[in-house]
């Protein structure tokens, strides 16, 4: 069974029992359907709000994710992927680059202006100074994940292709108080209950 079938499956199941509930008529469907859906998993689905000790502990282990003000001066070379681009060669193209660059990182500026095809690669491939929230999610995670300068240590991978990149300096943020992001880290933690209680129901449908 392919991915769209077990989905309309599921939603099957789960609009019978919505219909033994006594949620919705039999022949119910679309928009009144949904709504029943939604009122039986608000009946039968428990999540717990997660306790602030819970979230606490989120906190503390992921001091990155809540610093602001971090600023990262970079510079990357794009290998960008076009509907025509055969994927494999250019990946290896930039994976050559990449470890070139790692043993000469002084060739960086160079590279750049040789191979991306970012504008940017005029300036040697500098992006200037860069804050959380101003690049793609995968671009940003690869930036503000490490901690060190130099050439990270393996291709990031966007929607426009693949990234060589080098940090040439970081300004370290502040913390941001607990108190002052409690409230995203419970709705965080209760989003991943409700995930996991979700599936767990499902399956319980699928094997009744």
């Amino acid at each position: 069974m392919n991915t769209s079938d077990a989905a309309s499956t599921l939603h099957e199941r789960l609009r019978g029992r919505a219909v033994e509930k006594g949620l919705c008529a039999a022949d119910a469907a679309g928009e009144d359907a949904r709504r029943a859906i939604e009122a039986l998993i608000d009946q039968e689905v428990r999540v717990p709000s997660p306790a602030d000790a819970e979230c606490r502990r989120w906190y503390e282990a992921h001091p990155r994710e809540f610093t602001a003000g971090e600023l990262v001066f970079a510079r990357h070379i794009l290998f960008a992927v076009t509907p025509r681009t055969p994927i494999e060669p250019l990946r290896r193209k930039a994976e050559e680059t990449l470890l070139e660059l790692r043993t000469h990182p002084a060739l960086f500026g160079d590279r750049a202006r040789e191979l991306s095809n970012c504008p940017s690669a005029a300036h040697g491939g500098a992006l200037g100074q860069l804050t959380r929230g101003e690049c793609v999610p995968e671009f940003e995670a690869a930036l503000f994940g490490e901690v060190g300068t130099g050439v990270l240590p393996t291709l990031v991978r966007t929607r426009h292709g693949f990234h060589v990149v080098m940090v040439d300096r970081r300004i370290p943020g502040q913390r941001v108080p607990y108190e002052a992001v409690k409230e995203r880290i419970a709705e965080r933690l209760a989003a991943a209950s409700l995930g996991r209680a979700l599936s767990q129901y499902a399956q319980a449908l699928q094997a009744g």
